[in-house]
C-alpha cells in the first residue's frame, strides 16, 4: 500500500487549516482580549508565543525552528517506508503541526527563525494553543494507542533464506 499518500494528505489538511484559523484569528481576535464560545470552558484569545508549547524556551526560537526542519526531514525520509495507515496519520499530524508552527517562526514577526506561534484556543487550566499544536498532542496519543497495540510503523518484509 502507499501509505505516504495518507501522510501527506493528512498533513496538507491539518497545515491548510492551521493556516487558515491563525489567519482569521489575527484579523478577528487582534483588537479583542477573549470571546467566549462555550462559556469559561472554550475561549478565543489571541497569543504571539514566542517559545514552544506552554511558553517554554522563549529564547531558543532558532533552535526550535532548527529542529523541527530535522524533524520533518525524518518524517520525509520515513513517509515511503510506513507499512501501516495507523502510523502513516501520526506522522501526518506531526508533520502538519510542525509545518504550521515553524510557517510562523520563518514568515512572522519579529524575523526569520524567530517569528512569533499564534496561538488563539483558551480552555480552563490550560495555556493557549492553535490547530498545529492539537495536531501534534492527537498524534502523540495515537501513537501511544499503536505502540501499546504493538502496530510497528514498518513492517519487515521476511526473506525466504
Amino acid at each position: 500500500m502507499q501509505y505516504w499518500r495518507t501522510l501527506y494528505g493528512v498533513a496538507w489538511f491539518v497545515w491548510v487549516l492551521d493556516l487558515a484559523t491563525k489567519l482569521w484569528a489575527v484579523s478577528t481576535l487582534s483588537d479583542r482580549s477573549n470571546i467566549k464560545v462555550i462559556g469559561d470552558f472554550l475561549q478565543l484569545t489571541l497569543v504571539r508565543n514566542p517559545g514552544a508549547a506552554f511558553s517554554v524556551a522563549e529564547g531558543a526560537t532558532v533552535f526550535l525552528t532548527l529542529f523541527g526542519f530535522l524533524v520533518m526531514a525524518v518524517i520525509f525520509y520515513y513517509s515511503t517506508k510506513i507499512t501501516s495507515k495507523g502510523w502513516s496519520v501520526v506522522l501526518g499530524l506531526a508533520m502538519g503541526g510542525i509545518l504550521g508552527n515553524l510557517v510562523d517562526r520563518i514568515f512572522r514577526e519579529p524575523g526569520v527563525f524567530r517569528g512569533h506561534v499564534i496561538d488563539w484556543l483558551q480552555i480552563p487550566n490550560w495555556p493557549v494553543f492553535n490547530i498545529a499544536d492539537t495536531a501534534i498532542v492527537v498524534a502523540a496519543a495515537i501513537s501511544m494507542i499503536l505502540s501499546l497495540r504493538n502496530i510497528p510503523p514498518i513492517t519487515r518484509v521476511k526473506s525466504d533464506s
